[in-house]
């Protein structure tokens, strides 16, 4: 039998290669969701965290895992984390260049949550490139996109409209 640290790494690279299901170009540890893998009394116990709370995709996250894990022999339960926060720092570059490379714009630096965040109604502004043609020409559509966690823009240079996924 393999040893408990033996059991949680592979298990971690397994959950490691699930993808997400809003954006099948990311695994789950690129977008940062993935926190941690641990054996605990022959069960594998794997941490998530939301990009945003209520977020829809958690369901089928948590029952993609189980489904993978199972199927690689594992007993497996999927914990969900709330603190801290997720946030859009923790995509990976990996993570970043794919996004960049199906079409959306990657998030920039998320807000410091270093003390209160100021409640802002206008519009957010930010400094952003079309994924197609590199042009800063670019903007805002609609603050909300095909998932809560995007935007739309388009590019004024090219014409090309594009997802943002929003800084978090």
């Amino acid at each position: 039998m393999p040893t408990a640290t033996a059991t949680a790494t592979t298990a971690y690279d397994i959950a490691a290669s699930v993808t997400d299901p809003e954006m099948p170009m990311l695994t789950l540890e690129d977008l940062g969701v993935l926190r941690g893998v641990r054996e605990s009394g022959g069960r594998v116990v794997v941490t998530i965290t939301p990009t945003y709370s209520g977020c829809p995709a958690m369901a089928t996250m948590r029952d993609d895992l189980v489904h993978k894990l199972t199927d690689a022999g594992y007993d497996a339960r999927v914990e969900v984390a709330l603190s801290p926060a997720w946030s859009s720092d923790w995509i990976s570059e990996r993570g970043r260049a794919a996004l960049r490379a199906h079409g959306l714009s990657a998030p920039g630096r998320a807000p410091s949550a270093d003390g209160p965040i100021a409640l802002n109604l206008s519009p957010t502004r930010r400094r952003l490139t079309c994924p197609r043609c590199g042009s800063a020409q670019v903007e805002l559509t609609s603050e909300f996109g095909a998932t809560a966690c995007k935007a739309l823009y388009r590019c004024t240079a090219c014409l090309e409209p594009f997802e943002h996924v929003k800084e978090i």
